[in-house]
């Protein structure tokens, strides 16, 4: 495919003059057609006079940034569709997960390696290209007449496998990508903290007895005196070392976020290994945690664990975190809009249980006291682009893949039980053996 026709161009938002220089030559070179704005504000005006075939806008910039730049596009019906990758040398996860929560679709780090820049540029463009030839197929199915109706059904639903699959190969693949790279760039200062603390610990320690003795044996001197009785020596001496503690409780808090996201990246595409569930569902939980954590007025939502003993299974380990994540996610929205629709004060939860059946496989439930599903919404939940949540907060997707995953890829079951009174589970059902 062609994606560097004269009519499309990439629009490059950035106010640094050296940075829309260099982007704008390698993309040139690479046959691109590009234009420039330094800010969000012309951004938009030149995006309503001719829309580009992708945007590369920049997070920090003065005046309206990139996260409100972006999402005054995705706002507007004319220009929600257009591709949003975001540059930016902000590297936290909730940064990152901020921009792809208001629609965007990638992130570039600055500083950023040219041929990393083409390369994502051009799977993007090749990525909406597929989508136009989706939506234009789909067009010409319901043009089609009655007699070729059960064609129609046929090749709708060829379509929306294909979308499906599509989308969950570059979910996985950008999910992946972020989890990893922000683990290992954790992993580096962490490394040298950890590493520096011990030595801290026997310099502190050095320190200490070495004033001790100047307090023994030079204790005439008064000027030293008034400014160690100032400084509160005792303390100082005392406190310290409770503070490197915190440092060091800190630095292992920190290390075992960074595993949990390792163990969530796996995405072992290829073939199947057996892997632990259990470190799968609480890698994912700590993801979450920023979410589960009291907001406010709103309290946190509890978390029940009631594991089993689980033989490892042989799956695809980053999808069934996939899954997990989604179901998990879910539950969160669903106890999260029983507290913004209730009068009174509930304590939310989400349960998770698992257990060994008798006939060699394994069950993991997910359950939350939110908000249960209507019947309309239970007859259609597991079908490829059907959302309750409204535009631009989800894909409509998730389950559907979370289903294709389970039954599709590991021969499994996933089923549900859900009502207004209890809330709503979800049964995941894997083959061991």
């Amino acid at each position: 495919m062609n994606f560097t026709s004269t009519t499309e161009f990439i629009l490059i938002v950035d106010d640094n003059l050296t940075n829309l220089s260099v982007l704008k030559e390698s993309l040139k070179s690479a046959g691109f057609k590009v234009r420039l704005a330094v800010d969000g504000e012309s951004a938009i005006k030149q995006i309503k006079q001719e829309h580009p075939a992708l945007i590369l806008l920049d997070v920090e910039m003065p005046g309206m940034n990139g996260f409100e730049t972006c999402n005054l596009l995705k706002a507007d019906p004319l220009t929600q569709d257009i591709p949003i990758i975001f540059m930016t040398a902000l590297t936290d996860t909730d940064s990152k997960v901020k921009g792809l929560s208001l629609g965007a679709l990638d992130y570039i780090t600055k500083p950023f390696e040219q041929e990393e820049v083409i390369a994502r540029v051009k799977v993007h463009l090749q990525l909406r290209e597929l989508t136009k030839i989706l939506e234009e197929k789909n067009a010409q199915l319901v043009q089609l007449t009655e007699d070729l109706e059960e064609r129609v059904i046929e090749r709708t639903a060829a379509l929306q496998k294909a979308q499906v699959q599509l989308v969950q190969q570059e979910k996985l693949s950008m999910l992946g990508q972020l989890i990893a790279g922000v683990a290992h760039e954790v992993n580096n200062p962490l490394g040298c903290i950890i590493s520096n603390l011990a030595p801290a610990y026997e310099y502190v320690d050095s320190l200490s007895q070495a004033v001790k003795l100047y307090q023994k044996y030079c204790p005439e001197i008064p000027i030293i005196q008034q400014e160690l009785e100032k400084l509160d020596l005792e303390f100082v001496l005392e406190d310290l070392p409770k503070l490197l503690d915190s440092m060091k409780l800190s630095t292992q808090r920190i290390k075992e976020i960074s595993i949990s996201l390792r163990n969530f990246s796996r995405l072992d595409a290829d073939t199947k290994i057996f892997a632990d569930l259990h470190l799968g569902l609480d890698s994912t939980l700590v993801i979450l945690q920023h979410r589960l954590k009291a907001i406010g007025t709103r309290p946190e939502i509890e978390i029940i664990r009631q594991y089993g003993n689980l033989p490892e299974v042989e799956c695809y380990p980053g999808q069934i975190n996939q899954v997990f994540m989604n179901l998990l996610a879910n539950a969160i929205d669903a106890v999260e809009e029983d507290l913004e629709k209730s009068d009174h004060q509930f304590q939310p939860w989400i349960k998770i249980t698992t257990e060994q059946s008798d006939d060699k496989s394994v069950i993991i439930r997910i359950a939350d006291n939110g908000t249960g599903m209507t019947e309309d919404v239970k007859q259609r939940l597991f079908q490829p682009l059907f959302t309750t949540k409204p535009v631009n907060k989800g894909t409509g997707l998730g389950l559907s893949i979370a289903h294709q995953i389970i039954v599709d890829k590991h021969g499994g079951q996933l089923s549900f039980v859900s009502s207004s009174e209890e809330g709503t589970e979800f049964i995941i059902e894997l083959p061991y053996q």
